[in-house]
C-alpha cells in the first residue's frame, strides 16, 4: 500500500510539459534524484492522463510514483499496482452526476472534437474556436458540471468540485498528510487549482501565459527559469532548502 505518511517531502506534479518537459539531461537529472532519495521522498503524479499512459511511460526511464491523481483529478489509485484509493474516489463518484445530458448537449458542437481516449468520471475533448468553447462552458456548468479549458486546446467536463487542487486536497486529509510536506507543479491552466490550494508550488518556465497571469498574486508560486524537469527540480531543491523555514516562494 502507499505509504506517503512516511515520507519527509512530496512531489505532487503535472506530467506534460512539467515532469515529461524539457531536455534530456534535465529529465535524467531530476528522474535519478527522486530515484536516489525514495527513502524520504514521495512522488505523486497529478495530471490530465489516464492510467494506460502511465503505465506505457513507468515501464520504461520516468520512476513509478506512489500514487496517481489522473483524469484530471477523477481518478485516484496507488502507483504500484493502481488500485483505486476508495475512500477518495467514494467522494469523486458522489459529485459525479454521469455523462449523458452533458454528451447530448455537445454531441453537435462543430468545433468540439471529443477525445479518443480519456478515463475517469469525465468527458475530454479537444476545441477549435475559443468563442464557441466559453459559450459552451457556460451552458455546461449551469447544467452543474464544472468545464475546464486549458493550454488553448483542451475542454474538460469534471464532477463540480473536483479538479487536480480539490482532489489533491481531500487525498492529502485521507492519508494525513501536512501541508508543509508538499510541493505542486505544473505548467498550464488544468494546474491553476494544484496552485491555489496555498501549498508550496513551482510553476516551470515554459508555463501557458494565462497560467502566469491567473496565479501572479499567489505568493506560495515560484515561477522557476527551467523548463520542464529542470524547472520542477529547481523547486524541489528549494523546497528542500527551505521546508524548515517555511520560506518557499519569494
Amino acid at each position: 500500500m502507499t505509504n506517503l505518511a512516511g515520507k519527509d517531502l512530496i512531489l505532487a506534479t503535472d506530467l506534460d510539459g512539467t515532469f515529461l518537459g524539457g531536455d534530456e539531461a534535465s529529465k535524467k537529472a531530476l528522474y535519478g534524484y527522486i530515484e536516489d532519495n525514495r527513502d524520504w521522498l514521495g512522488l505523486v503524479f497529478v495530471t490530465g492522463r489516464d492510467l494506460g499512459f502511465i503505465d506505457d511511460i513507468t515501464s520504461a526511464d520516468v520512476p513509478r510514483p506512489d500514487l496517481v491523481i489522473g483524469d484530471v483529478g477523477t481518478t485516484v489509485v496507488h502507483g504500484h499496482d493502481f488500485s483505486p484509493v476508495k475512500e477518495v474516489e467514494d467522494w469523486i463518484d458522489a459529485l459525479w452526476t454521469g455523462s449523458d445530458s452533458a454528451e447530448e448537449k455537445l454531441i453537435n458542437a462543430q468545433k468540439l472534437e471529443r477525445q479518443k481516449v480519456f478515463g475517469g468520471r469525465r468527458l475530454s475533448y479537444f476545441y477549435h474556436d475559443v468563442e464557441e468553447a466559453n459559450r459552451l462552458r457556460e451552458e455546461i456548468t449551469d447544467m452543474g458540471y464544472d468545464v475546464l479549458m486549458s493550454d488553448n486546446i483542451y475542454f474538460d467536463v469534471l464532477p463540480r468540485g473536483v479538479q487536480k487542487g480539490p482532489t489533491l486536497k481531500k487525498t492529502m486529509a485521507h492519508f494525513d498528510l501536512p501541508d508543509a510536506s508538499i510541493l505542486v507543479a505544473g505548467d498550464t491552466l488544468n494546474d491553476r487549482s494544484l496552485f491555489e490550494t496555498g501549498l508550496d508550488g513551482v510553476m516551470v518556465g515554459n508555463a501557458e501565459a494565462a497560467l502566469i497571469e491567473a496565479v501572479s498574486h499567489l505568493e506560495n508560486v515560484y515561477h522557476a527559469e527551467g523548463e520542464g524537469a529542470a524547472g520542477v527540480h529547481d523547486g524541489l531543491l528549494r523546497k528542500i532548502k527551505s521546508h524548515a523555514k517555511g520560506e518557499f516562494a519569494s
